[in-house]
């Protein structure tokens, strides 16, 4: 008999359905991206739906192996001990619930976490980190962050990576381009996380935390990418990996 294949739970966001009959009636849902990421990296994929109720959440955690932290609307920055600025975009206070218990369950559990753009703000803050509101905050900000001009799977910048880093050795190499649709990003970065990767204008591009369990985030869309980058299907890979031990 073939050993089981690991389950990975993704969060998701809550979004308004449209139409006649359906409009404002909310549902749960992921990009197809992560599902296909997962799938590829030999892994089972299961959904989360955001739900507030602790209990719950941990029972979650206890029916996966290993938890994604998918992208997603802004983080509110009460969280970090901010007032909202003036370029807050959207934020999903029920979805920020969500993940935090998720979190703290994995964390507590001792489940492998993988932060991807939202995740790896959310991962950052769970563990008693800030933010930038906006890229606009951070001096010397000069590279555009989100490529709203570019195809969804097209590199857009380069992240430089610290060459000790797990991160650095599951993709194999130190400078990588990348994708990228953020405008919020790390600020104080949580206390026993590295700063693993970041982009030429010095904006922080993944974290990760020294010791047997997986914890990394990135702030790229690395499950855009796997279906065609073997370095981005690499770092499913590995987080699998993490998963099925």
């Amino acid at each position: 008999m073939s050993a089981r294949k690991p389950i990975i739970g993704i969060t998701c966001s809550t979004i308004p359905m449209e139409g006649a009959v359906t409009s404002g009636i909310a549902r749960a849902c992921v990009n197809m991206d992560y599902i296909t990421a997962v799938t590829l990296a030999g892994g089972v994929p299961l959904l989360l739906p955001p739900i507030t109720d602790e209990t719950i959440v941990r029972e979650q955690i206890l029916a996966i192996d290993g938890l994604i932290l998918s992208g997603g609307p802004d983080v509110d920055p009460l969280l970090f001990g901010e007032e909202p600025l003036e370029k807050l975009g959207t934020v999903n206070h029920y979805r920020d619930r969500h993940e935090l218990l998720a979190i703290q369950a994995a964390e507590d559990s001792r489940k492998p976490m993988l932060g991807i753009c939202r995740g790896i703000q959310m991962l950052n803050i769970a563990y008693g980190g800030t933010l930038y509101q906006d890229l606009s905050q951070i001096e010397g900000c000069s590279i555009k962050h989100s490529q709203t001009t570019a195809q969804r799977d097209a590199l857009w910048h380069t992240a430089d990576l610290e060459p000790a880093s797990a991160l650095a050795g599951i993709l194999g190499q130190t400078q990588l381009p990348v994708n990228s649709y953020h405008h919020q990003a790390l600020k104080a970065v949580a206390p026993g996380f590295n700063v693993t990767a970041r982009s030429k204008d010095g904006v922080i591009e993944a974290i990760e935390r020294p010791g047997e369990l997986f914890v990394l985030g990135v702030q790229w869309h690395p499950e855009i990418l796997a279906a065609t980058n073997p370095a981005m299907l690499a770092l499913f890979r590995a987080f699998i990996h993490a998963a099925s031990n």
